[in-house]
């Protein structure tokens, strides 16, 4: 299994970025995928999380109405589209899916900076 995340940067509050994972090694259509995010000296949390087809997206409270979790199933990608950026929203950002007995497989992570 291999997550490779892109797409990561420094904007200014307010603004915008998406960010990319692409994935190979495993049954990507079949896979739910998620973002996680760790920020400077703080645990690595869950940010969303997209059904296998893309049918159905949740995201934590704090990024709701902000961020939107998209996937590409004919490319192998997942997407994560970031809006109305705030410094809280720096950290590093990371691509997860889950194998069998829920092994957690990671990418190396993005790094978004929110800034001015």
């Amino acid at each position: 299994v291999q997550l490779v995340e892109s797409g990561g940067g420094l904007v200014q509050p307010g603004g915008s970025l998406r960010l990319s994972c692409a994935a190979s090694g495993f049954s990507f259509s079949t896979n739910v995928m998620r973002w996680y995010r760790q920020a400077p000296g703080k645990e690595r949390e869950w940010v969303a999380i997209i059904s296998s087809n893309g049918g159905a997206a949740y995201y934590r409270d704090s990024v709701k109405d902000r961020f939107t979790i998209s996937r590409d199933n004919a490319k192998n990608m997942v997407y994560l589209q970031m809006n109305s950026l705030n410094p809280e929203d720096t950290a590093v950002y990371y691509c997860n899916t889950q194998g069998s007995s829920a092994r957690n497989y990671w990418g190396q992570g993005t790094q978004v900076t929110v800034s001015s």
